[in-house]
């Protein structure tokens, strides 16, 4: 398993996921249910992921670079695509 600080040649792979896209904002959906104290409100109103200090979703695994909630997932995430365009894009520019 690579680091977040390190970049893995390639496709993204569930044994080697940097999970980049735990660093973007997840905005919440009516029908996503994640318990309050992974969630917040930005200053606009939009319900969202809440991110660590380190600028990573709250509901990452660290160690295990996976998601400590993937069963009630918010909706967003269970759209976003493994090495799909928007995953290469993002890999890219991280």
């Amino acid at each position: 398993m690579t680091s977040p600080t390190s970049r893995a040649p390639g496709a993204a792979r569930c044994s080697a996921c940097e999970a980049v896209c735990c660093r973007l904002m997840v905005v919440l959906q009516p029908e996503d249910h994640i318990p309050d104290h992974l969630t917040t409100y930005l200053p606009t109103g939009l319900h969202v992921m809440k991110r660590g200090e380190d600028g990573w979703c709250v509901a990452l695994n660290s160690a295990r670079m996976n998601c400590g909630i993937y069963e009630t997932r918010p909706s967003v995430c269970r759209r976003f695509v493994m090495n799909g365009p928007y995953c290469k894009a993002i890999r890219a520019e991280y």
